[in-house]
C-alpha cells in the first residue's frame, strides 16, 4: 500500500493573544511545524500552551498575528469548512450524554452531510472498541472507552490535522499509558500531523517527535526528546525533564 500522505504544515506569525490589561497569554510566537510531526506542547499552569493551540481551529483569535495551515491563513477560511479539516481532542471529551456512541461518533459526518453508514464500524475498529458499544451511552463507558470515542469523532471525517489539549489527564496511569501508545500508533499510521498539550513531560519525552516548552506565553525551546534528555533546551525546559528523570532514578533505587 502507498504511503500516506503527511498531514499539513502549521505556522504560527508572530502570534499573540492578550485578555484584558494582563500580560500576554501567547506572546509573539513564531514557528513552523513540519506535515507529518508529532509535536507537544509542554509547560507549567497557565504558560498559554491551550491558548496557543486553540488559535489553529479559532477557539482563540489572535490579538496580532497569523496562523498558517498549508499557507493559507486560517481567519480567511469559514470556521465550518476549517473545522472539518482539523480533528479536537480535549480532557473532558465532549461527548452528548442523551447519545448513542455510533451516534457521537457519526455527528461530524451527519453535520456535513456525509454518508455514515459504515464509518462508525470502521472508526470504532481505528480505535480499537468492539463494534457492539455503537448501541451504548457513553454513562455506560470507562473513561478510558470515552476517550477513544472522542479519538473516534475526531478522525471521522478524516482531517489529517489532530490537535489534543491534555487529552489523557483524567485517566488513570494504566489508561492513560494504553491510549497514548494508540494515538501515537494512530498517527503513524494515518500519517497525520499531531499536536498536543500535556503537562506531563514523560508523556511529551515518550510520544513526541519534537517538544515545545512555554514559560510565560513564550516558546523558551524548541526540542527533540532526545537532545532534551541530554541537557538541552534551558532552565525551564530541564526543570520539567527533571521530575520524570528523578522519578525513573527513585525507582532504580528502590528496586536494589
Amino acid at each position: 500500500m502507498p504511503a500516506e500522505k503527511p498531514g499539513p504544515t502549521v505556522a504560527f506569525h508572530g502570534v499573540t493573544k492578550s485578555f484584558g490589561e494582563a500580560a500576554p497569554a501567547v506572546g509573539d510566537v513564531t514557528l513552523e511545524i513540519a506535515g507529518g510531526s508529532f509535536v507537544a506542547l509542554v509547560g507549567t499552569s497557565g504558560s498559554g500552551k491551550s491558548t496557543l493551540l486553540k488559535t489553529i481551529n479559532r477557539l482563540v483569535a489572535p490579538t496580532a498575528g497569523h496562523v498558517m495551515i498549508e499557507g493559507a491563513d486560517v481567519a480567511d477560511r469559514p470556521l465550518p469548512a476549517l473545522r472539518r479539516g482539523i480533528g479536537y481532542v480535549f480532557q473532558n471529551v465532549g461527548l452528548f450524554p442523551h447519545l448513542t456512541v455510533g451516534d457521537n461518533i457519526a455527528l461530524p459526518l451527519r453535520i456535513a452531510g456525509r454518508a455514515m453508514e459504515t464509518r462508525v464500524d470502521e472508526m470504532l475498529d481505528l480505535v480499537e472498541l468492539p463494534r457492539d458499544l455503537a448501541r451504548r451511552m457513553p454513562a455506560q463507558l470507562s473513561g478510558g472507552q470515552r476517550q477513544r470515542v472522542g479519538v473516534a469523532r475526531a478522525l471521522v471525517a478524516g482531517p489529517k490535522l489532530l490537535l489534543m489539549d491534555e487529552p489523557f489527564g483524567a485517566l488513570d496511569p494504566v489508561t492513560r499509558d494504553s491510549l497514548g501508545q494508540a494515538v501515537r500508533a494512530l498517527h503513524d499510521r494515518l500519517g497525520l500531523t499531531t499536536i498536543m498539550v500535556t503537562h506531563d513531560m514523560a508523556e511529551a519525552l515518550l510520544l513526541a517527535t519534537r517538544v515545545l516548552v512555554m514559560q510565560q506565553g513564550r516558546i523558551v525551546a524548541d526540542e527533540t526528546p532526545q537532545h532534551l534528555l541530554a541537557g538541552h533546551g534551558g532552565d525551564a525546559a530541564q526543570a520539567l525533564v527533571a521530575v520524570p528523570r528523578t522519578q525513573a532514578e527513585q525507582l532504580a533505587a528502590l528496586a536494589r
